[in-house]
């Protein structure tokens, strides 16, 4: 969503939503590139349990960042929150949030998930996590957050590589290794992945295939529907679109981005 606060509302006018009834699935990155992060963070907050948002490499940056841990970047849209008279509070929300959640056949990751683990061993890992922000030690947690590396999982990593490892698979994730093994440089589309590496839901015998995945984070690839991955980053803070997918049926809704609809009623022909 990354701050699109606009085509949110109207995404959520096209699905019919009803916050009396309905619950919505947050895939991460509520902040930064977008205009709006601020009123999105209010927003999604007020909808208490009506919300299940988990962590993504743009929300643990603004609490890197506000914490005097990280340098703002020059295409971050965060001043707003970082100045805002209730940020005290939006940011110790934040960082509540889940690194991951699990309900039924499906489980809700920023990015994605490495081929070693299974729902269960994930979602403990990502409790590790947890337990740090939410802790009393979160400040020093997220000065150790930045890296790329170790760049792999093994059984006997501890301390912070062992916590960074897991958030960078969680909230960065896009290409690996049949063994895991992340890299981290390479965007773009799927057929962009360097030699010896797959997009990290295409390895072989993962172990987390089987279940219903829903992610965002890789708005190049776009939207993609398979039977266990459900990819939602559009990419409409990149002029495309934020979109939506009822997990009862799968039924999916989308708005455009509003400045890239504008740009182009300004640029269709008049009548």
């Amino acid at each position: 969503m990354q701050g699109c606060f606009e085509e949110l509302r109207s995404l959520l006018e096209r699905c019919g939503f009803e916050r009396s009834s309905d619950r919505l699935w947050f895939v991460g990155d509520l902040v930064n590139r977008g205009p709006a992060s601020l009123a999105v963070l209010r927003f999604v907050r007020d909808l208490g349990e009506r919300a299940v948002v988990v962590l993504g490499n743009h929300d643990l940056h603004l609490l890197a960042v506000a914490e005097g841990h990280a340098k703002a970047r020059e295409d971050d849209t965060l001043d707003e929150v970082i100045a805002a008279p209730d940020r005290a509070e939006l940011l110790d929300w934040l960082r509540r949030r889940p690194m991951m959640h699990v309900e039924g056949s499906h489980a809700l990751v920023h990015a994605g998930l490495l081929p070693q683990w299974d729902l269960a061993r994930a979602l403990s890992l990502a409790h590790e996590v947890e337990a740090e922000l939410r802790g009393p030690g979160h400040s020093k947690f997220l000065e150790t957050l930045y890296g790329s590396r170790p760049d792999r999982w093994t059984e006997d990593l501890r301390g912070a590589d062992r916590l960074r490892v897991v958030v960078n698979a969680m909230t960065r994730l896009r290409f690996c290794t049949p063994a895991g093994v992340m890299e981290f440089e390479t965007k773009g589309e799927t057929t962009n992945a360097p030699e010896g590496y797959l997009p990290w839901f295409e390895v072989p015998g993962r172990r987390s295939a089987g279940s219903n995945v829903v992610c965002g984070h890789w708005s190049a690839m776009g939207l993609r529907v398979t039977p266990d991955l459900l990819a939602l980053d559009s990419g409409c803070v990149w002029g495309g679109s934020l979109s939506a997918i009822r997990l009862e049926d799968r039924r999916l809704s989308q708005v455009p981005c509003v400045a890239a609809s504008t740009a182009a009623a300004r640029r269709a022909p008049r009548r």
